[in-house]
């Protein structure tokens, strides 16, 4: 750190300290919008749910194709990283 880092630091501190925050939350949402244990789950309740008649086959569908969609980037995402 130096001199000129310590002079702006009341200006620049909390600015990075945002920055880490948004870049954690960012990477934790991320997390949870492709766990692959939560899509499942997802499918899992779009299913009974039109077994229930709670919903119609058109938006199973929709909702199963999204999901799915989900489920095959995760497993990209899952396979990149080895």
């Amino acid at each position: 750190m130096g001199p000129l880092d310590l002079v702006f630091l009341p200006v620049t501190g909390p600015f990075q300290g945002f920055l880490f925050v948004a870049r954690h939350i960012a990477a934790e949402a991320e997390r949870a919008w492709f766990d692959e244990e939560a899509i499942r789950g997802a499918l899992l309740e779009m299913e009974l749910s039109l077994q229930d008649g709670q919903i119609t086959e058109q938006e199973y569908a929709e909702a199963e194709e999204q999901l799915m969609e989900r489920l095959a980037e995760a497993v990209r995402r899952r396979e990149a990283r080895r």
